[in-house]
């Protein structure tokens, strides 16, 4: 059984809990209120206002829709003995209310993010820190058309700074108080030279400031000690990710931050190594953690904070809900790691709120195909599969459509929709993938068996979407017609997402809000020949690219990774490596 499988069996209770849930936000505090875009107007919608602030919710650990929150047994209680969290909100609203058009639109921030703005409006400006503080409209499309946007903080490790969006911690502790321990596995690396990087460096956040994102310190700082129990910490590296590991011996690292020929200072969430990180090699630490995050309860949050703001006028404070209107809707959107943030909410049966209501009526994952390795403990959310990095961190694991079926490998039965199927909480869904995920995230796997060979059906409520010829998000032009190409070792595609996006959005809301059928789903097959092995893929010769040597991407079925990588198990299948 995968760890996606083991961890939720705690939650299939939902489906036959006849008893509500207590799980609900208590407090809502606005912070700060201000005109939105220098109070420009969206014609029929009217000026915009833009809200910070927070709120605060709690839940019953001991109620069936709680309880399969991974360590939600070990998080601190209040005097009323639920566990209690505060989150970060941000909601982008119509200054009247009544001017808008009935729909919620709760965007998964991605790493803190928020990218919602720029895939539905064109023209956006600023870099990643302008966009999160919402500074630029571009041509307002989202806002013309009405919709009220809500943010909400949901991931553990996000750090504040260039108007990111997080969940402040919740720290997990035995019952006596003390820390938490296990083996963790981390992934590092970086982009330029360095001595000194922190212990969840990876590729998904080379792009952001040093230490924008949390690490788990580690339970010793001295990795020449071994524990009690006789594990020492280990840091390899590899040039690729095929290659055997180096040791590097303890003696020429330790947990601190150095600079070249300086000191070391002792810092439990970073690394000195003083011959220096390479760029583009893959360090990896497997050593002893500490501290581990509740990550489960940003579901909660999303399920308990959508309840609220599309049922309730007011907190038990008697505090507004600002975006109340008792017709809205509420519909939840995620791009890459936040959309397999949506999907795993689904499958976990958090689409039901503490009175059995659904809690949001539309779904609409884009470019992220797997699911999110949230509820675990020692999750490390930020990551994602990548053409050499983080192979060995689960994210795609089975069931892998919404439609249930059986996994010939591990012989599983199941689908993203079985809980909320069990208690007629499923939202309408819209899939929306690109041709990246196809080669790169396994979206594949959506569209037929585990084995590839028959196609699998949506069920009614789902549409899928594949934009061909486009990958995961357009490069930017004007575009090098020679190498280097970032990241990448072809010259990137422009191809916009974006009008296609507009279009399935408003289908979409046709769909959830007055119930107008959507087009079908538009998607590779077998049956039609268009869905194939790679052997089978012919690509053609395109200027500044070559591609006569190339193989298509490839499943590894590992479970032993997946227990010893979160210290779910007892049982750890170390990495081969050879000594330096």
């Amino acid at each position: 059984m995968g760890w996606f499988g083991r961890l939720a069996i705690g939650v299939a209770a939902v489906a036959c809990m006849t008893a509500e849930a207590d799980a609900r936000i208590t407090h809502l505090e606005i912070t700060k209120t201000e005109p939105a875009f220098s109070g420009q107007s969206f014609g029929d919608a009217g000026a915009y206002e833009h809200l910070t602030g927070r709120v605060t919710g709690e839940l019953d650990p001991a109620a069936p829709a709680n309880s399969g929150i991974q360590d939600i047994n070990l998080a601190p209680r209040n005097a009323r003995g639920m566990v209690e969290y505060v989150t970060n909100i941000e909601f982008l609203k119509p200054a009247d209310m009544a001017r808008g058009n009935r729909i919620l639109f709760f965007e998964v921030n991605n790493r803190g993010n928020k990218l919602a703005p720029g895939s539905f409006n064109a023209g956006v400006t600023g870099g990643v820190a302008d966009r999160n503080a919402l500074s630029s409209a571009g041509d307002g499309w989202l806002m013309r058309q009405g919709y009220t946007m809500v943010w909400f903080g949901w991931e553990m490790d996000v750090r504040p700074g260039m108007s990111r969006i997080g969940m402040p911690p919740i720290v997990a502790h035995d019952h006596d108080g003390s820390a938490v321990t296990g083996i963790v596995r981390s992934e590092i690396i970086t982009r330029v030279p360095a001595t000194s990087v922190p212990i969840s460096l990876s590729q998904q956040i080379q792009n952001y400031p040093i230490d924008s994102y949390d690490s788990y310190p580690t339970a010793s700082a001295d990795n020449s000690a071994p524990f009690a129990d006789g594990f020492l910490p280990t840091l390899t590296v590899r040039a690729r990710e095929q290659d055997l590991r180096e040791l590097i011996p303890n003696a020429a690292w330790s947990f601190g931050t150095c600079d070249q020929g300086g000191a070391l200072t002792p810092d439990e969430k970073h690394l000195c190594y003083r011959e220096g990180f390479k760029p583009g090699h893959l360090y990896e630490l497997i050593y002893r953690a500490k501290d581990p995050t509740v990550g489960g309860l940003g579901f909660a949050a999303a399920r308990d904070l959508g309840a609220f703001l599309r049922n309730s006028d007011k907190d038990d404070s008697g505090s507004a809900n600002p975006v109340y209107r008792s017709d809205n809707l509420a519909i939840i959107e995620g791009s890459s790691q936040s959309g397999r943030m949506v999907r795993s909410l689904l499958a976990l049966g958090f689409n039901r709120d503490e009175t059995g209501r659904r809690v949001f009526d539309g779904a609409f994952p884009h470019i992220g195909g797997g699911l999110m390795p949230l509820n675990i403990r020692f999750g490390q959310p930020v990551r994602a599969w990548g053409e050499q990095t983080d192979h060995l961190y689960p994210a795609y694991d089975f069931p892998f459509t919404y439609a249930r079926q059986t996994d010939p490998l591990t012989q599983r039965t199941g689908g993203l929709f079985d809980r909320c199927d069990a208690t007629d909480t499923c939202p309408k869904l819209f899939h929306v993938a690109t041709a990246l995920e196809m080669w790169e995230g396994r979206q594949s796997l959506g569209l037929t068996d585990p084995l590839g060979r028959t196609d699998v059906a949506d069920p009614p409520n789902v549409r899928t979407y594949i934009m061909a010829s486009t990958q995961h998000s357009p490069a930017s032009l004007p575009l090098a017609v020679r190498p280097p190409f970032g990241n990448c070792q072809q010259q990137p595609n422009p191809n916009p997402q974006i009008w296609t996006m507009r279009a399935l959005l408003a289908a979409f809301t046709g769909w959830v809000r007055d119930g107008a059928e959507p087009p079908p789903s538009a998607k590779p097959s077998i049956a039609a020949g268009t869905l194939v092995p790679p052997d089978r893929v012919g690509l053609p010769e395109i200027p500044a690219n070559f591609m006569a040597k190339w193989s298509g991407p490839r499943s590894r079925l590992s479970e032993s990774t997946t227990r010893w990588m979160f210290s779910i198990s007892a049982r750890f299948t170390a990495p081969k490596i050879r000594a330096a």
